[in-house]
């Protein structure tokens, strides 16, 4: 399964023995923009969730680069949706992207020069340099996806994983978002997200899965998208 950059094998999850998501196998390819959707409940933030190894399911399996192990998740950046993040932390703009430079240091061992030009770097790529020193606290909920992406950039990972990125933010954010996407698929990079607006699968993915509890359809957007 090394050729896939995520995949699931029967995995089923529930909550209080009520399933979630039921047997699911998907196959998510190395550098394509993959889209989760289906309506509300059908198990999409479960899905994300199971592969990010923060719930444990009922049975089956989630591979990461054909592997099952934890220490394989090193390779994904993970944007939960901004519902789950505590905005009230103190921390500026800048210490938010630097936290994914944490991955690469250890336990004990402090950014270096190197690290924080890294994300220094991520913060231009999404227009936010001149939020650095601010809160986070203090950002519009737009501002503040786009912090969560620079922090995803600056983890360099080859795997991104997003639920619901796009959800409730300014059309400005959300080009920019999707257009360093693009780009970053471009250089090699593979996105798995959760999508709730049907209307732009098209033009902002290359590949679908339709989930409602189990696969509806997966495959290419233009084959499966009708």
């Amino acid at each position: 399964m090394s050729e896939y950059a995520v995949s699931t094998k029967n995995l089923s999850v529930a909550y209080s023995d009520k399933p979630v998501i039921w047997k699911l196998n998907i196959d998510v390819e190395k550098g394509s923009r993959t889209a989760i959707v289906g309506p509300n409940g059908a198990g999409k933030s479960t899905l994300i969730k199971a592969v990010m190894k923060l719930i444990k399911p009922v049975s089956g399996k989630s591979y990461i680069a054909g592997s099952t192990h934890k220490s394989a998740l090193k390779q994904v950046a993970y944007v939960p949706q901004k519902g789950e993040v505590n905005w009230d932390f103190p921390a500026t703009v800048f210490d938010v992207v630097l936290m994914g430079r944490y991955v690469h240091k250890g336990l004990f061992k402090r950014p270096d020069k190197k690290d924080k030009d890294i994300a220094s770097a991520a913060l231009e790529t999404m227009k936010m340099t001149q939020y650095k020193d601010r809160q986070i606290s203090e950002l519009s909920g737009g501002q503040r996806q786009r912090v969560f992406l620079a922090r995803a950039i600056a983890h360099d990972a080859s795997i991104y994983i997003m639920d619901e990125p796009l959800q409730g933010i300014d059309i400005t954010t959300e080009k920019l978002i999707i257009s360093t996407m693009k780009k970053l698929q471009a250089e090699g990079k593979t996105f798995l997200v959760v999508h709730h607006n049907l209307n732009t699968v098209p033009d902002y993915f290359n590949r679908v899965i339709i989930l409602n509890k189990e696969i509806i359809a997966s495959g290419p957007v233009a084959e499966v998208w009708t």
